[in-house]
Formats: C-alpha cells, structure tokens, sequence
C-alpha cells in the first residue's frame, strides 16, 4: 500500500476509534478489567489485628520482630490484542471485510486501554505468530499497531490457534488482558487455550459475516476456501445444501462457544456490517 493511502486509512481509523473509546467504552473497560488482581507493594511492622498469613518470615529473621507484606490492587494492566491475520479474514459481502472490522475494534480496544494508562502489545498471527509487538504505553505506540494492522501481509493463509496462544504463555509472565479477535476457523486448540487461560484473562472476539452462515438461493455458484485455495460448485437452489450448509456453521459456532466456556473464556459473536459497540458494551458489563 502506497505510502500516502496508508496514512489516510490510518487516520481515518484513529479518529474513529478514538472517539469511540473515549465517548463509550472507557467506563465499561474501566469497570470490566481494572483492579482485578494485587501485587506486592512493601513491607512494615506487625500490629495487633494484622493477618498472621501476611507475615514475611525473611524480614522477620533478619530485624528480630515481625513485619508482614503489604498488598496494594493493580491499577495498571496490559492488554494483549491476537488478531488473526489468515486468508479467512478478508472475506465480507456487507460493508467491510471480516480482517477490517478486526482492525477497527483492535484500533478501539487499544485507545480504551491507553485512556486508563495501561499497556498495549499486539499479536499478528496465521498459521503461526506472525508479527510481535511488546507491550507499551503512548498515541505513538498505538498509530503503530494500528498501521501494522492495516498494511500487515502474513506469509501463510492458514490458522492456527494453538500457536499464538503458546506463545502468549511463554513471552507473557505478567497476568494479562487478552483480546483474541478472530473467525476462530482452525483446528484443535483447546490444550493450548487451557494452559493461557489459567495464566491470563482471555476474552474471545469471535468476528464472522452474514454469508458464512447461511447462502440465498441463487443457483450454482463457485466457491474457494481462502486458506486452502479449494474450489467448488455447489448448487444453491437445492435445499438440502442450503440447510446442511447452515447446519455445519451451527455446529462449528457451538463447538467453539463450548470449547471457550470449559475454559472460563468470554466470548461474543460480532458481524461485518453490524453495530458491534453494543455486543462490546454488554460484553464489559457483564464481567
């Protein structure tokens, strides 16, 4: 993408997703992911009602009189965005492509973050991690997950799940806030999802389009699996078609909702040319 259109997408999304961030969601993020663990913050001497659990037996053995720990709730978080950067993503028969609405949220997640001070990183993955961005604070930091977002190219248009979420596991030590934004089209990754599970907070943003899960009749058509690079004729008009093909994304939907769920995961279902401030809003409100 030419230097010139590339600023211009970039501004276009920073200024929508900022004011998103700043007009809806900051309440809701604040509320929904702050102060939801302690940390260590220093030590002092025992006084009479302290908890006896707090005592630190170190200190205590090195001054001769007990001191306990003090705790303080985190106030500052990091905020992991995966987005899913595979051949799936660029499919959309509305208004934008399933890897633009992708785009846009991240963009939204990532001035919410920063409007409360935390750190932002950003994970680009396919059938591997593809691009790793650390986590950080500042506007500076954000335009440039943003541009990656827009103007990224994976090598591979697989998926893989399992992949980004191992590596979440090993690169992140501190608990951390986890958006993964993806049509979540891949094979097993429940063992993968339940070890970063039990280490951080994972939120599933399971983004599809109208025409993935259901086809109009409208005769023989030829299809391509954007991963896989298959084709196909299939014949529309036939009900059975139609039905079985519905069938097959209602399984896959309630495959993974059950996948997410047994690991403790939220998870909501976000469509290209649909509103997805509300589902966010719900989202944030409900934890």
């Amino acid at each position: 993408m030419e230097t010139k259109e590339l600023l211009k997408k970039v501004r276009k999304i920073e200024i929508r997703s900022r004011g998103l961030s700043q007009q809806l969601f900051a309440g809701q993020y604040h509320t929904a992911f702050k102060g939801r663990g302690i940390s260590f913050s220093e030590v002092r001497e025992y006084t009479y009602g302290d908890d006896v659990r707090n005592i630190d037996w170190n200190v205590t053995a090195r001054l001769g009189h007990p001191y306990v720990k003090v705790f303080e709730e985190e106030r500052e978080l990091t905020v992991m965005l995966l987005v899913d950067v595979s051949g799936s993503g660029d499919f959309g028969t509305v208004s934008s492509t399933k890897r633009e609405l992708m785009t846009e949220i991240a963009a939204v997640l990532a001035y919410s973050a920063i409007s409360n001070n935390d750190k932002v990183g950003l994970m680009l993955f396919a059938g591997k991690v593809e691009k790793f961005i650390p986590p950080k604070k500042g506007k500076a930091h954000i335009l440039r997950i943003i541009r990656e977002l827009i103007n990224y190219t994976p090598s591979s248009a697989q998926t893989s799940l399992s992949e980004p979420l191992r590596y979440l596991t090993n690169v992140m030590h501190k608990r951390t806030i986890a958006f993964i934004l993806s049509d979540f089209m891949a094979p097993s990754f429940e063992q993968a999802l339940r070890v970063a599970s039990s280490k951080h907070d994972i939120v599933a943003l399971n983004v599809c389009d109208q025409r993935e899960k259901e086809i109009p009749d409208v005769g023989f058509i030829k299809v391509c699996d954007p991963e896989s690079r298959e084709e196909r004729w299939i014949d529309t008009s036939s009900k059975k078609i139609r039905e079985g093909y519905r069938n097959q994304w209602l399984k896959h939907l309630l495959l993974i909702e059950e996948r997410f769920k047994a690991n403790g995961v939220d998870m909501i279902t976000l469509n290209t040319g649909e509103d997805y401030i509300k589902p966010l809003i719900s989202l944030f409100k409900r934890r």
